[in-house]
C-alpha cells in the first residue's frame, strides 16, 4: 500500500513488532539493511491477479531473504505495506511498517494470512484516500472496515496475529487483498477504475524516476 504523504519514519517508543509492544525501533526495519531493491509489479501482471500459493516451507534462507528484500524495496517505493506478489513471487507473504490512527507504528511480516473485518455498511465502514505501489501514482477513495484482525505466521513458522485499527485496518486489508489476487481498484466502480488507470498512466514516470532516486540515496543500518 502507498504511502499518502512521504516522510522518513521516526524513532518512537510506541511501536509493535510482529504484534506485540517494543520499548524503542529504529528509523527503518532492520531488514532492510540487509535486502535488495526488487522490481515492483504493475497492475495488468498476472501474478497480481490470482490468489497465490501457500508458503509450505519455513526457515529457509530463501525466505528471509525475500522478506529482507520486500522491506527494502517497500521503503525505496515509499510504501506502508508491500506483498509477494508485488514483487513478482507467487507466495501469499507481506510486510508491512504503517501507523495507525492513534499513533501507534506497527513493523512486520505475516505468511499466509487469514483476515477477519469488523465493520459493516449498516455499522460505519470508513471511507478513506487508498493507492498502491503496483498502480503507480494515483489515490481513491474506498470504503473499508474500520477493524481487522490477521492470524498467520512469521518466516519461521511461529503463529502471528495482528490487531489493527483505523489506518493500519486498511493496510492489514489492502494487503491481504494482495495475496489473494485483488487490488483495491477491483473494489472501485468501473467508472472510478478507468479514471485511476488513466491518472497512473499520466504519473507512472514521474513515480518511477523517484523511486530511482530513492535507492541511490537511502541508507540502511541494522
Amino acid at each position: 500500500m502507498a504511502e499518502q504523504h512521504v516522510s522518513e519514519p521516526e524513532a518512537d517508543t510506541r511501536v509493535r513488532v510482529q504484534g506485540q509492544p517494543v520499548d524503542s525501533y529504529p528509523e527503518w526495519a532492520p531488514e532492510a539493511a540487509r535486502g535488495k531493491v526488487l522490481r515492483v509489479t504493475a497492475v495488468g501482471e498476472e501474478v497480481l491477479h490470482r490468489r497465490n500459493a501457500e508458503v509450505t516451507e519455513f526457515g529457509t534462507p530463501q525466505l528471509h531473504t525475500l522478506v529482507d528484500d520486500m522491506f527494502r524495496t517497500m521503503y525505496v517505493a515509499e510504501g506502508v505495506g508491500l506483498a509477494g506478489n508485488q514483487v513478482d513471487v507467487d507466495l501469499r507473504l507481506f510486510v508491512y511498517d504503517c501507523p495507525d490512527d492513534d499513533g501507534v507504528r506497527h513493523v512486520g511480516h505475516v505468511i499466509n494470512p487469514q483476515i477477519q473485518t469488523h465493520g459493516t455498511e449498516e455499522d460505519g465502514l470508513v471511507v478513506e484516500s487508498e493507492g498502491c505501489l503496483s498502480v503507480p501514482g494515483p489515490h481513491a477513495d474506498l470504503a473499508r472496515a474500520p477493524r481487522a484482525v490477521v492470524t498467520g505466521f512469521d518466516r519461521d513458522g511461529a503463529p502471528v496475529t495482528l490487531e489493527g485499527t483505523g489506518y493500519f485496518a486498511r493496510c492489514l486489508q489492502h494487503e491481504t487483498d494482495h495475496t489473494l489476487g485483488r487490488l483495491y481498484i477491483d473494489r472501485l466502480s468501473t467508472r472510478e477504475r478507468k479514471k485511476v488507470l488513466k491518472t497512473m498512466n499520466d504519473m507512472r514516470d514521474h513515480v518511477m524516476e523517484r523511486r530511482a532516486e530513492n535507492a541511490e540515496a537511502l541508507t540502511f543500518t541494522e
